[in-house]
């Protein structure tokens, strides 16, 4: 088992503190700047006079081969972690067992909460359940998108139907209790780790809601490469998730069929989408092919030969 460490400079938690912040981080320290930059004065907001803050803001690196002593400094209200064993999962895990807040409030560093994300987590916090909210995609090059970009705003993190349909929410925005993840238990990182963790908790009997009034923005990948590793990861973890016996396999084969198939019957989407230009469709409508070829390509490669387990 790894053993987390406090990051040299880190306090420990502050006892009494309403809600816990966790962000996992690796290797991202511009987006996490941003995040944290969002994050400092909403919580300073909430501070009264001298007395600690509501939360504990915590952040928790994965190795990270960047310089974290510029962003410490900045942010002296935010405690550092190190998690040696690599995933996002392991990190949120350590950020959760590393504080004692009876609320946890879940936000990836490349994200940027609303303006009053904090106290709309706060004003919604004590529920014992899960809450999604709501995760809107933005660029970060001046337009026209690129393909993967265009792919990312028609097609990324519909919060929604996850929630409402599947029971799920991205762990990019979502609360709990530490009741709540006692019950259930760690985040896995050998599968999707926040659709796994989350129909776990439900499955125990906690309830899920949607709401779209926690926002959180999260930039959109912005080339193919990026895209690319986001979907190989994710086709992994659901290889696992679904399981790997032989009437699981050939499932599993059956459904890369059906990833093929639902690339035309998404056209449409994307010639209807209203945020597009009309010189974006025809490179997203691109992507949309390459990439439902590929996958079902790993897939159909999974079901006939196997693949190793993530994180090992």
């Amino acid at each position: 088992m790894s053993t987390p460490s406090s990051d040299p400079g880190s306090t420990p938690p502050t006892q009494g503190q309403q809600a816990a912040i966790i962000i996992p981080h690796y290797n991202d320290v511009v987006r996490l700047r941003t995040c944290l930059a969002a994050l400092v004065p909403q919580i300073a907001a909430l501070t009264q006079g001298d007395g600690p803050g509501p939360v504990d803001l915590v952040v928790i690196d994965n190795g990270s081969t960047q310089d974290l002593d510029p962003i410490r400094a900045d942010f002296p209200q935010a405690r550092f972690l190190s998690e040696p064993q690599k995933g996002a999962a392991p990190a949120r895990n350590t950020g959760v067992r590393e504080s004692t807040a009876p609320c946890l409030f879940f936000i990836d560093a490349d994200c940027v909460p609303d303006p009053d994300w904090l106290k709309t987590a706060l004003d919604l916090s004590g529920w014992d359940g899960i809450i999604g909210g709501r995760v809107d995609v933005f660029d970060e090059t001046p337009p026209p998108r690129s393909g993967a970009e265009a792919f990312e705003t028609v097609f990324a993190f519909p919060q929604e139907q996850y929630v409402t349909r599947k029971n799920f929410s991205v762990t990019a925005n979502l609360l709990t209790t530490r009741k709540v993840f006692e019950d259930t238990g760690p985040f896995d990182g050998t599968v999707v780790e926040d659709s796994d963790w989350c129909q776990r908790a439900v499955a125990r009997g906690w309830p899920i809601a949607y709401h779209p009034e926690l926002g959180v923005g999260h930039p959109t990948r912005n080339d193919w490469s990026a895209l690319r590793r986001k979907w190989k990861r994710t086709t992994a973890e659901n290889y696992f998730a679904g399981g790997t016996d032989l009437v699981s396999r050939l499932r599993w084969a059956l459904r890369a069929g059906a990833v093929l198939a639902s690339a035309p019957l998404h056209i449409p989407r994307v010639l209807r989408h209203p945020a597009l230009a009309a010189g974006e469709r025809g490179p997203c409508i691109g992507v949309l092919i390459r990439l439902r070829v590929l996958r079902a390509g790993w897939m159909l490669r999974q079901a006939v030969f196997g693949e190793r387990p993530l994180n090992t």
